[in-house]
């Protein structure tokens, strides 16, 4: 290919267009601004609202002072406690393996 064989390129087609009018800028950036206001709102709104109602919950509940238990009644209740939380962790355990025997019969 020799340099003569090159094809000229119509400059018209690459000139360059006028800018934006100010009030198109101003309408884009509106819509920015909305939509990161929007995604503000969604990312954090839910867990403000919690923390609002968890909030009023606690100021609409006195909190009561108990008095203080004995430590034999303290050591028994604690002890239930310890062996319901064993026991529920148990029967977690034993339901994991069940939904896993069960994926293993449906994939074979």
């Amino acid at each position: 290919m020799n340099s003569r064989d090159l094809v000229l390129v119509d400059l018209s087609v690459l000139s360059y267009h006028s800018p934006m009018s100010w009030q198109e800028i101003w309408v884009v950036l509106k819509w920015l601004l909305a939509a990161l206001i929007a995604g503000f709102i969604g990312q954090f709104g839910k867990s403000l609202a919690l923390f609002l109602m968890k909030r009023r919950r606690e100021k609409a509940v006195p909190k009561a002072i108990p008095d203080a238990p004995d430590s034999a009644a303290q050591s028994s209740s604690s002890d239930e406690d310890v062996d319901r939380k064993r026991l529920e962790t148990q029967a977690k355990i034993e339901k994991k393996r069940a939904k896993t025997s069960v994926k293993r019969l449906k994939k074979s």
